[in-house]
């Protein structure tokens, strides 16, 4: 299946599940793993997909980032989530930032399983930009 039916597919899901959906894990259940394929990477694979990743900040030890992403051997994508259509906000970005600064990761995605945030480190190496470069609205999905 290709990627926009995918979507269009998981799209269909969250409009019929989103009221029902009231925990940070059903989200990532129901919505996040299901996306996470769709971009192509095997969520019962650890050696890809790392549910937990340990992402200690400074003094802090025992942070954690929902996933973690590796492509060719290196960490490449942060995940955190929050509970479905929780609002997303500079608060959420924050926390996904001080993991990303402390990570080799170049992407990270921000999501309540209905919207998906990505961010990068374009303005400025190793720090995640304050806005991010791509959004996905699976309630609205535009090609």
């Amino acid at each position: 299946m290709e990627f926009m039916d995918q979507l269009a597919s998981l799209s269909n899901r969250a409009i019929k599940q989103k009221d029902i959906i009231k925990t940070e894990e059903a989200t990532k259940n129901a919505l996040v793993m299901p996306f996470i394929q769709a971009l192509g990477y095997d969520i019962f694979d650890p050696t890809e997909v790392i549910p937990e990743f340990t992402a200690d900040v400074g003094s802090k030890k025992g942070e954690k980032v929902d996933y973690a992403i590796v492509a060719e051997g290196k960490l490449s994508m942060l995940i955190e989530c929050k509970c479905c259509g929780s609002n997303l906000n500079d608060c959420h970005a924050s926390q996904l930032r001080r993991y990303f600064h402390v990570t080799t990761a170049r992407i990270g995605v921000l999501t309540n399983g209905l919207v998906y945030r990505f961010y990068s480190d374009i303005d400025e190496p190793n720090k995640m930009d304050e806005k991010p470069f791509m959004e996905v609205n699976l309630l609205d999905i535009d090609e």
